[in-house]
């Protein structure tokens, strides 16, 4: 029998034996790199920063539906207007802290999930993607229906919220910068995306991931062992939907408005193919590809002024080369971003162990 390595020794020194523990390790250190980049960039990227955390966050609950339970969802764009219009109405008159307003959106939202999955249950595949493709059409219609208390086509402004005096504080003294309002929304935007990130990693890790992927893999044999499939369906639709409403609670604060233009269905296919992109069934691959879902576009907006194209014809060159980095990575990498980096660093481990 071979003996451990010095440098497996490290590892084993430094990486906790339990998943909840390395979970929590690498959220630490997730933390502190967006402490570091917040504090280096401008008000811009506050916002795009935490545009891309709101999507991961949303991105994360469809890749525990999609990915580990196999349930096709084009819904989650309604779903995150839960979130968004029940934290526009907790937030309209001042009196209640953001953070209940965020718990009460999530909750709602879950109890609409249990609605909406208790009635898909029985349903599969294009079926079920068809059931909440009508939700995704309809539901943010009644924004318009219900004009007087959710503004219409107009929509419902959304008091943002302002820090506490002493987490302003906090971040002064660590940071010895001012907390401006975008860099507190990245800030509140990131903190609960590795929130959720965490506690899906150890959902995922578990008893439920378990069963959640034998769900997918083979519904008779999971059947057989004992698992009821329409609880499995309905728990996985409930959590994802959780994050989806938290996810819309988060984009209410930061946009500072909720209409229904905001939650179409071009919204419920993003996250659908930041899962794709990123990787079915990977947190990591969500989080890459709502980074992608956000930061390309403009980056090629910009690319085509700098080329000189018209503000109008760079704007539109965007979807073009999107759609095109999207059809190469799923031919260069079926498993998406995340899986191609296992197979690389596989690779990479397994030469210096031959070495």
């Amino acid at each position: 029998m071979s003996q451990p390595t010095p440098t497996t020794r490290a590892r084993r020194w430094w990486v906790p034996a339990s998943p909840p523990a390395r979970h929590l390790l690498v959220s630490t250190l997730a933390l502190v790199a967006v402490v570091v980049v917040c504090e280096n960039v401008d008000a811009f990227r506050h916002a795009q920063l935490a545009a891309m955390a709101y999507y991961a966050i949303a991105a994360a609950g469809l890749t525990v539906l999609t990915g580990l339970n196999g349930q096709i969802s084009l819904g989650h764009g309604a779903l995150m207007a839960v979130g968004a219009y029940t934290t526009a109405l907790l937030l309209r008159d001042g009196s209640l802290p953001f953070g209940l307003a965020m718990l009460a959106a999530t909750v709602i939202t879950a109890l609409v999930g249990i609605v909406v999955g208790a009635a898909a249950a029985r349903l599969t595949g294009p079926y079920l993607a068809g059931a909440t493709l009508a939700l995704a059409v309809g539901l943010p219609g009644l924004a318009v229906h219900f004009d007087d208390l959710l503004g219409g086509e107009q929509g419902l402004a959304v008091n943002t919220p302002t820090p506490a005096q002493w987490f302003d504080d906090a971040a002064y003294f660590v940071t010895g910068t001012d907390l401006g309002h975008q860099k507190f929304l990245a800030y509140v935007a990131w903190g609960t995306l590795l929130l959720v990130l965490v506690l899906l990693a150890n959902l995922t890790a578990g008893r439920y991931g378990r069963m959640w992927r034998a769900v997918r893999d083979d519904e008779v044999a999971a059947a057989l062992a004992g698992v009821h499939l329409g609880r499995a369906r309905i728990l996985a639709f409930v959590v994802s939907a959780a994050c989806a409403g938290l996810a819309g609670s988060v984009l209410a604060m930061v946009v500072r408005l909720t209409a229904p233009s905001g939650f179409t269905i071009v919204l419920s296919l993003s996250l659908l193919t930041a899962v794709v992109v990123g990787g079915l069934g990977s947190l990591p691959g969500a989080v890459l590809g709502s980074a992608l879902l956000v930061f390309l576009p403009p980056a090629v907006t910009d690319l085509g002024t700098e080329l000189g194209l018209n503000a109008v014809r760079a704007a539109q060159l965007a979807p073009l080369v999107y759609g095109i980095v999207l059809v190469a990575a799923m031919l260069a990498a079926p498993s998406g971003v995340a899986g191609l980096g296992r197979r690389v660093w596989s690779r990479v481990r397994n030469g210096r162990s031959e070495a």
